[in-house]
């Protein structure tokens, strides 16, 4: 198919509609990933008449471009009117019947938009894309057929997408909920009793198997230079292992700790290492639902003693108290976050397949 390409200026013009009689009241900033974000602005005091109305279907833009990782902060409003900074620019499609603003969105969420908006780009102080500039870019515009059969295929991914994210929510409340109702049901009893600190040393593994522990509570490449480093004295972690890291200082009041999933690792031997004592009593991904909710980080940095480290070691983890209930219970939790971790495991394949989605179908319509 040939396709030739338009003046984009020819499609669009500018907008510029105040919200002088102040009815509007959300106020959103534009992100570089192309979508409106609630604003992080101080807004106390401050008179909104001046700020800019954008309606379901315009597009706005911040035209200084500078100190944002390469990238176009712009996005066009899919949801109900707001109002934006008066330095924004908005803009709308002209004549709909010619050009589908969602199809004219696709060609911004591409990272050659990004890389022509930013070399087109001039100033000193501020870099700035200016609304000349933006009508001077050039875009193949095929027939309404070709652009709503692309919209649509974008869409369809975008919708089943979302539908996994509102999945995600549920089961992450599900999980929640269920947390908490034990907490009513069921005594908080001390872990110390079904826990025990693991100290096996390495023999036999390279710095293939050396981890990292992070916040996010799971194991990972180390960042550490290993180069000449011996390896004998590194902590073995066995499947079904816990490990954390007992300095809690500048973490993002975090604390770094995981649970061993995958074929045993190597890790520091400033980290701790241990595990359950009686699997009969405390199943250990049912342990790691407690030790990886944000209460724990919270109930872990306000434990944490030191003064240039802050430190939450051994002993404050066997303090630690929790709901214990039947292993049957145990595992319908355990199951519902598997499906849970499942989710979130499909959404990322989504969002990973959406990321060149918008090159491919634009090249689609270019050939």
């Amino acid at each position: 198919m040939k396709s030739d390409r338009k003046r984009l200026g020819d499609y669009i013009k500018e907008v510029d509609d105040r919200n002088s009689s102040l009815e509007i009241t959300a106020v959103r900033g534009i992100s570089t990933a192309k979508c409106m974000i609630p604003s992080v602005a101080n807004l106390d005091g401050v008179d909104m008449s001046g700020y800019k109305i954008v309606r379901p279907k315009q597009f706005v833009y911040v035209p200084d471009t500078s100190r944002r990782g390469e990238k176009v902060a712009l996005a066009m409003c899919e949801g109900e009117n707001c109002i934006v900074s008066s330095i924004y620019t908005v803009f709308e499609v002209t004549d709909k019947n010619a050009l589908i603003p969602e199809y004219l969105m696709l060609w911004f969420k591409r990272p050659e938009f990004n890389r022509y908006a930013r070399f087109h780009s001039i100033g000193s102080a501020r870099e700035v894309f200016d609304w000349e500039d933006m009508c001077e870019m050039e875009i193949v515009i095929p027939d309404m057929t070709t652009q709503m059969k692309q919209v649509a295929l974008y869409s369809g991914m975008l919708s089943k997408q979302g539908t996994y994210e509102r999945s995600i929510a549920d089961l992450e409340m599900i999980c929640d909920s269920y947390l908490e109702d034990l907490k009513k049901e069921h005594p908080a009893i001390n872990i110390a009793p079904y826990i025990r600190e693991v100290d096996d040393r390495n023999v036999e593994f390279g710095a293939d198997r050396v981890k990292g522990v992070s916040t996010s509570k799971v194991l990972i490449e180390t960042a550490a230079n290993l180069e000449g480093v011996g390896f004998s004295g590194y902590k073995l972690v066995q499947t079904s292992q816990f490990v954390f890291v007992p300095d809690t200082s500048r973490r993002g009041e975090k604390i770094a700790l995981a649970m061993n999933t995958d074929k045993t690792c190597l890790v520091s031997s400033i980290y701790t290492v241990f595990e359950i004592t009686d699997q009969a009593k405390i199943l250990p991904e049912y342990l790691f639902l407690w030790l990886k909710r944000s209460e724990f980080d919270r109930y872990a940095r306000f434990h944490s003693i030191g003064s240039a480290r802050e430190v939450f070691d051994w002993e404050d983890m066997c303090e630690v108290k929790i709901p214990i209930p039947g292993l049957e219970a145990q595992r319908a939790i355990i199951a519902i976050h598997h499906a849970l971790e499942k989710r979130k495991s499909i959404a990322q394949k989504l969002n990973e397949l959406l990321a060149p989605l918008c090159p491919v179908l634009i090249r689609g319509v270019s050939a």
